[in-house]
């Protein structure tokens, strides 16, 4: 009866290559050796089939279930498994004698060769392959019991008088022989095992108390790695060399060998990096180790190839280890600098060849150059190099002149599995000399994409480019010695992080906040085209050399204020690129989209006195929604626009943030805001505190700008019922200019400054300050903008904000071509072409409906600002906040409710973030339905926002007039106490070395620029930084790409570097995998075939409804508005007292606080970190003590 094993030999058999009848008569080994199965697998199996075909044999693989699909099965003329499926553990199948030996003798193998690990030095193996007839390539069994057993090996170097490490005379079977070795010869020693290689079953033993301890794991991993325990122990040289010589020996006794190799590159005793030959090593020495070698070879009658092994101490004597009876891992560089293929020459040898028959002798061995092997391994180095597993995404290798590859499962789809050895290719490189030899590695190894699991690469370069390697003097334990090896070379991986992102993209949509629907530009974007007074073109490639910056540079701030103040014409500061985009596009314009248009505006502005870019809610949306580097745009902006200033928006003492910050911090980031390209600081507060205001204009004026102090307009100065009248103004600038300001700048959030307005109150500061430059900020939300600003150029002002037109009107800035027009043929007339801003304008027309997924529902102007007083900027993010907490069809209440909210907090000036406390209050109370009275009577009960006690305890100053008295009082009680001095003078100093060390550990980023932005938002930068390791930098990804789905077979091209561009395609989207929740996602990238796995989000999604708490119980405590929560502050029967925070609730960017209305024990939980609620949701259930 024909078994199915018979059939597979059968079919094998007859499915012959084109190549079979080659082989069958021409095998260079003669015909009693055609076929050679190699007892192995991966690399090593495959480099014997390599050298097996070229001398016509024919090649038999034995695979492991667990192996199936590795390409050494692949490689060979015939595949066999290793018994059945679950016969045998993953290494088990590969030691497995009888059934190996079985499968050789029924394929008609003649050789057998066991490559290196696994059965390589077991004696045992080889007599049995020779018993059922067949050649083993190796020494012969006895040889090998001799010399692979290490204690044996050392009493044969001793009869030969080769020098050996003083040692155990003999194997070590219990701990108290270990124990009586060190008392005799002390420590450190190392513990290794007696058979065996590659590090494994060794531990070096530097203190009494781990002796015991490293005794035993080097038995139980000798055991489990060679099915042999036994160990000795030898004294430890400190800081030895470790060179071994390849020898080759035959039957007939010629012994050759094939040079040296530098094998001192170890990580814990497994070699990382080898060198052949030995650098700068002492031609005796050299001489020496050979002699010695050759002794001992033929002291055992030594046959095939081998590795003797020795230590070089710091003084140059050398000490016999053992001899490897075997092919090493490394025997590749021997190839490169000797031109010998070994494996040909064992092939031969088993065969019967002597040396001399295929011209082996040792006057015919020579060295050519140098060459390195560098095994790159699928470890983690960031992880103790623990092995990585997974499916490989991307492999591409290196190649070219001198560069040689020795892999298996390198290959895109290849699964890296955690039961073998995690090597994943050889490379090796061979030149002229060690330098060359060394950097062509570098090159090669960075050549390496290796994608879907981590490799060592990264420590190898280190490595690599170490000094210490740079010179070739290593030692064994050098990694181990040196900790900055693991300062590591990060991959970038930007193609895969992009392809994560995209895909992400194509299976959820846009996940920026705010976004509504795709963008309304789907065509590419047409450039401008600038025309000089001649009808040239403009060459934009260059930025303009004409601008008011070179004035700034070379005479300093206060000769630039002066010369502002002597130029007889107005001047406009262009808001296009910071508060116009904010105000209307929710701040979401990206950097690549300000770069696209810089070198155009370079010209085209050249005469603005400045260019609003920078500061502001910019930073922040920067980091949080764009996911992008506020520090990165303003380099790349002042690069392509140096000739005009560029001016930034700082809330003073708060630096860029909604309360108080250390000093320290405001100093420093000003510095670094001035020394990365900021000329102009718009120093507010929101109070108009000069306290607050102080701090700001300090660390403006020490980092080396120009300080334009601003003041903060509010409400109507026409109404002799406002307490901001013309009085406190002219009073508050007097103030200011006695610090010392360059620049006077006042800002109408709101838009409210009517032209009467401006007249008068430009007028009465230019009549007590003639000499001071004027800067004035509004918004168009009533739409009488344009005439203000005229109004107050007229009246003596220096400077207005325009923005371009396309972009102005609304919440915005007024337009620019409005004001250019109505100062026309006026003393103030401004200086532009306006062919010029009419292109740079059609620009932005085209940005404004790529952007249009922010654009707000406000579509004209609104004269109730007059009334409601809301800021530009906060109209349309607060309308956009009130469509998402549910309270949109409640907007005109909203509005009602803000001026309620105004008056309750005693009528303040209202800019971020104290019009963001105003804003929060008054959602706060239409959500739960309050009045302005209601407030008042249960402020002590109520949870109020975080933004509303920060007000009330004074972390964002004293306002005008005071607080409003007994609220204040009643809102703070038992909560916080309340502040009378400015915040920042009870806040501790930033600690910037350990913010330096925290960023360089978590993120390995640690610059000056890094930690100012982690100061100002810690959790911010901290996700944003997540999201770059995540998905990589996308500044460069055209904006159509990284806010819409990707449209099937359309190629993105993304400039990834200068000069590197990624192409990419997206080709599929996979069905949805029900397991795991996710998708496959198929790309074309430059060609190649690229795929992500994405987690689909709607997949996942689970409706869940939640207990709504019963207002008739006491003991049910309910959220007070839509939001999620973000923290737990007290755990399931704890007792609580009334007033304490039993949560916090986050609803956009307003915090509130979820508190025990009554004292008692918290009985229940209905909510956890990250859930959303609604209002009126059940948060938890508390019960009376």
């Amino acid at each position: 009866m024909t078994s199915k094993y018979d059939a597979l030999l059968h079919n094998q058999s007859t499915n012959t290559n084109p190549f079979s009848k080659l082989q069958d008569r021409s095998s260079l080994l003669g015909e009693k050796f055609t076929k050679v199965l190699v007892a192995n697998r991966s690399e090593i199996a495959i480099r014997v089939f390599r050298t097996a075909h070229e001398l016509s044999m024919h090649t038999v693989a034995i695979y492991s279930y667990e192996d199936r699909l590795s390409m050494h099965r692949q490689k060979a003329d015939e595949s066999y498994p290793i018994g059945k499926v679950g016969q045998y553990s993953p290494v088990g199948a590969y030691l497995a004698i009888d059934e190996i030996v079985s499968i050789a003798k029924r394929t008609g193998a003649n050789l057998v060769h066991p490559g290196y690990g696994f059965l390589s030095e077991n004696a045992e193996f080889a007599r049995k392959v020779n018993e059922a007839g067949m050649q083993f390539v190796g020494p012969s069994p006895e040889v090998i019991d001799s010399l692979g057993d290490k204690t044996k090996a050392r009493a044969i170097a001793i009869r030969c008088g080769v020098p050996v490490v003083p040692g155990t005379p003999g194997p070590v079977e219990h701990y108290e022989e270990a124990e009586a070795f060190v008392k005799e010869y002390g420590l450190p020693v190392i513990i290794k095992a007696a058979m065996g290689g590659g590090g494994r079953g060794m531990r070096v033993v530097r203190s009494a108390d781990t002796l015991k301890e490293s005794f035993e794991r080097a038995r139980s991993e000798a055991l489990a790695s060679f099915g042999d325990g036994t160990v000795f122990i030898e004294r430890f040289l400190d800081k030895p060399k470790h060179i071994e010589i390849q020898l080759m020996a035959d039957k007939a006794g010629n012994v050759i060998h094939l040079h040296e190799r530098d094998c001192s590159v170890q990580r814990r005793h497994q070699k990382v990096v080898e060198i052949a030959p030995a650098k700068d090593l002492d031609p005796k020495i050299r001489q020496a180790l050979y002699d010695d070698a050759i002794k001992i070879a033929k002291e055992v009658k030594y046959c095939n190839a081998g590795t003797a092994e020795f230590l070089l101490d710091q003084k140059g004597r050398h000490y016999f280890i053992e001899i490897n009876p075997r092919i090493q891992v490394e025997h590749t560089i021997t190839e490169e600098i000797t031109g010998v293929d070994i494996v040909s020459a064992q092939l031969h040898v088993a065969a019967g060849f002597t040396l001399p028959e295929i011209g082996l002798t040792q006057d015919k061995i020579s060295t050519r150059g140098f060459a390195i092997q560098c095994r790159v391994t699928t470890e983690d180095p960031n992880n103790g190099f623990a092995p990585d597993i997974g499916k490989i995404e991307v492999y591409r290798s290196a190649g070219g002149n001198g560069v040689r590859l020795d892999g298996a499962n390198g290959f895109a789809g290849s699964v890296i599995t955690p039961h073998y050895d995690s090597m994943l290719v050889k490379c090796t490189c061979h030149d002229a000399t060690y330098e060359y030899t060394r950097r062509k590695m570098i090159r090669s190894l960075i050549e390496f994409r290796v994608r879907g699991v981590k490799t060592n690469i990264p420590f190898v370069l280190r490595l690599l480019m170490h000094d210490t390697f740079i010179q070739g003097n290593c030692w064994t334990t050098f990694i181990d010695d040196t900790p900055e090896l693991f300062q590591l070379y990060r991959s970038r991986n930007r193609a895969q992080k992009l392809l994560a992102y995209l895909g992400d993209l194509a299976v959820n949509g846009s996940s920026i906040k705010g976004q509504n629907g795709e963008p309304a530009l789907k065509s590419e974007i047409v450039m401008p085209v600038l025309l000089d007074s001649t009808g040239n073109q403009i060459d934009v490639s260059h930025p303009s050399e004409k601008g008011w910056r070179k004035l700034l540079l070379d005479n300093g701030p206060a000769a630039f204020a002066k010369a502002v103040r002597n130029h007889k014409r107005g001047l406009i500061m262009d808001t296009t690129w910071r508060d116009a985009h904010q105000s209307l596009l929710a701040t979401r314009v990206r950097t690549i989209d300000l770069v696209n248009i810089a070198p155009y505006t370079s010209h085209a502005l050249a005469s603005a006195y400045s260019l609003e870019m920078w500061g502001g809610a910019t930073f922040d949306v920067s980091m949080r929604f764009l996911h992008e580097c506020p520090w990165d745009r303003l380099r790349r902006l002042r690069k392509l626009v140096p000739n005009i200033p560029f001016q930034m928006l700082l809330r003073g003492a708060n630096g860029l943030c909604y309360s108080s910050l250390p000093d320290n911090v405001i100093y420093f980031f000003c510095e670094q805001a001035k020394k990365n390209g900021i000329d102009i600081f718009r120093v507010f507060d929101a109070l108009n505190d000069v306290n607050n205001l102080s701090l700001g204009i300090d660390a403006a004026k020490r980092a080396g700008g120009v300080v334009e102090a601003t003041m903060c307009y509010s409400g109507d100065m026409l109404n002799p019922k406002k307490k901001y009248n013309l009085d406190y103004y002219v009073n508050l600038v007097d103030k200011m200019v006695e610090m010392g300001i360059h620049i006077l700048g006042i800002k109408d959030m709101a838009g409210v400054m009517k032209p009467k307005a401006a007249r008068l109150l430009i007028s009465a500061i230019r009549e007590k300050h003639p000499e001071l430059p004027i800067h004035v900020h509004t918004h168009d939300s009533a739409g009488t903008a344009v005439a203000s600003m005229a109004a107050a150029l007229e009246a003596g002002a220096d400077v207005v904000d325009v923005a371009t037109d396309s972009m102005s009107g609304l919440t915005s800035q007024p337009s620019f071509g409005a004001v250019l027009a109505s100062v026309d043929g006026t003393d103030k007339q401004l200086e532009f072409d306006n062919n010029q801003l009419r292109e740079i304008d059609s620009y932005w027309a085209q940005m404004r409906l790529l952007y249009s997924p922010f654009e707000s529902e406000i579509k004209g102007t609104d004269s109730d600002v007059y009334n409601h007083e809301i800021p530009g900027g906060q109209l349309t993010n607060l309308k956009f906040q009130a469509t998402s907490l549910g309270l949109g069809t409640q907007w005109a209440e909203t509005k009602k409710a803000y001026i309620e909210a105004n008056k309750l907090l005693g009528d303040i000036i209202k800019v971020t973030p104290t019009s963001k406390v105003v804003g929060d209050l008054a959602q706060f109370m239409v959500q739960n339905k309050l009045s302005a009275e209601d407030v008042e009577n249960r402020a002590t009960t109520l949870d109020f926002p975080a933004s509303v006690l920060d007000f009330f305890q004074g972390l964002m100053g004293q306002p005008y007039g005071g607080f409003p008295e007994p609220l204040r009082t009643n809102v703070l009680k038992g909560r916080r106490q309340p502040l009378t001095d400015r915040p920042g003078k009870f806040l501790p100093a930033a600690d910037f070395d350990a913010i330096r060390k925290l960023l360089s550990e978590k993120f390995g980023v640690s610059s000056d620029c890094d930690i100012a932005a982690y100061t100002q938002f810690p959790g911010v930068f901290e996700e944003y930084r997540q999201f770059v390791d995540r998905y990589g930098d996308l500044t460069t990804v055209p904006t159509k790409f990284f806010l819409s789905r990707p449209e099937m077979n359309e190629e993105m091209h993304v400039e990834i570097d200068q000069g590197k561009t990624l192409i990419v395609k997206f080709v599929a989207l996979g069905p949805l995998n029900p397991r795991t929740g996710q998708r496959e996602v198929y790309f074309e990238l430059n060609g190649e075939n690229r795929h992500v796995t994405v987690e689909d989000k709607k997949a996942a999604i689970e409706t869940v409804t939640r207990p709504r708490a019963d207002p008739g119980n006491p003991g049910h405590v309910a959220a007070p508005m839509s939001g999620t929560i973000v923290e737990i502050r007290v755990k399931e029967g704890a007792k609580v007292k009334k007033g304490d925070i039993i949560a916090v609730l986050s609803a956009m960017k307003m915090e509130i606080v979820i508190s025990a209305p009554h004292s008692g024990v918290l009985k229940s939980l209905a909510v956890v970190q990250g859930d959303s609620v609604n209002g009126g949701d059940l948060c938890a259930v508390l019960e009376h003590e």
